[in-house]
């Protein structure tokens, strides 16, 4: 739970997904083994940092969706709400605020894809953390910010602290 007048984000991008359907639809696409491994790790790494969202802002793509769900069953201590955001599908930084600024509990993950997501990480923060994976925001890829505000209506670009930037890849 973040204190009175904060606001954590948890911003992931969907974990690897399939691509051995040809006749499959973009948004239909699901996990692959690695993806599903990946979020695993992903799900068990929030829970020990004590990174709880209490809602989740997820796009409608079954990749996103799955992702969340292997997430979901981590040993997290709260059940979120979720939102299936079907214009997070795809959606670029401005559409990304707009959804977040929506949001309506002080810690929210939100799931989305690239480019659009490594666009909008790059925006929030008032300083990028010095991973080089950051700018290229691979699958799987999370960051955690920080904003002092009373809610995500007053966000705007550059006025986040990172609080942790993590890569979990599933190979193993």
């Amino acid at each position: 739970m973040t204190p009175l007048g904060h606001r954590r984000l948890i911003l992931t991008r969907h974990a690897k997904s399939a691509w051995d359907d040809p006749a499959l639809a973009d948004h239909d696409r699901p996990l692959n083994d690695r993806g599903r491994r990946s979020a695993l790790a992903l799900g068990d790494w929030m829970a020990s940092r004590g990174y709880e969202p209490e809602e989740v802002l997820c796009s409608s793509a079954a990749r996103t969706q799955e992702t969340w769900a292997v997430i979901a069953s981590a040993p997290l201590e709260v059940r979120p709400v979720l939102r299936i955001e079907p214009g997070l599908y795809q959606a670029g930084p401005e559409r990304m605020l707009s959804v977040l600024k929506t949001a309506t509990y002080p810690t929210v993950m939100m799931l989305g894809h690239n480019p659009g997501i490594s666009e909008f990480a790059a925006l929030l923060p008032a300083r990028l953390p010095m991973d080089p994976d950051f700018r290229r925001y691979p699958t799987g890829a999370t960051l955690v910010v920080d904003f002092q505000a009373d809610s995500w209506s007053q966000i705007e670009p550059g006025q986040g602290s990172v609080m942790d930037f993590v890569r979990l890849d599933g190979r193993r």
